[in-house]
């Protein structure tokens, strides 16, 4: 993986979740929406909850794992469930991941191909190999179209954003290079599938 000094994900909607608490004013809009996403009216959104309130372009349901990802990137109190605050911090990334993959679905298909990640990538401010890209569309793509969906997509951001952040935290020089054992690869590699 090549990136300069900061530059491995080190944008600021580099695809995750922002650090401290939420304390912004909620959204009358995300509250009504969370409100109608909240079936069980728990006051919290599970996987399922959240699996059955989004869809891709062609109306079909985000899969399960993208789901059960994203809410573990926003999940504060490791609930496995998000509150109104999780809800709306992960809604705003949400716009922010759609945002980006719409402006490389240039053909408006609902799907990207591995250049356009590519492309969506760098402008998130990873610098990856074409060969890179390539791979992850390989391994997100179901029916083997050569594209990724936008529920894919997200997790291929969320999954990117959490094993940069475990590589960030071994890589304290910024060499883009660390020296790690086997099972503390495996490790790094198991915390963050959430």
């Amino acid at each position: 993986m090549a990136y300069s000094q900061g530059a491995y994900g080190g944008q600021p909607m580099a695809g995750g979740a922002p650090a401290g608490p939420f304390s912004q004013p909620v959204d009358p809009v995300i509250q009504q929406w969370f409100v109608s996403v909240d079936q069980d009216r728990s006051g919290q959104i599970s996987t399922s909850e959240l699996q059955q309130a989004l869809t891709n372009s062609n109306w079909s349901r985000f899969n399960e794992e993208t789901c059960h990802l994203m809410i573990g990137l926003f999940d504060r109190d490791m609930s496995g469930t998000i509150n109104l605050g999780e809800f709306q911090a992960l809604w705003t990334y949400i716009q922010q991941w759609k945002g980006v993959f719409d402006q490389f679905d240039r053909d408006r298909s609902g799907f990207i191909d591995a250049n356009e990640l590519n492309n969506a990538y760098t402008q998130m401010g990873y610098r990856l190999s074409p060969a890179f890209s390539s791979m992850v569309v390989f391994r997100y793509d179901p029916q083997f179209r050569r594209q990724l969906s936008l529920d894919n997509f997200i997790q291929s951001c969320v999954l990117l954003k959490t094993i940069t952040d475990t590589f960030r935290q071994k890589d304290a020089q910024a060499q883009g290079v660390i020296n790690v054992g086997y099972e503390e690869f495996l490790s790094m590699v198991m915390l963050n599938r959430h």
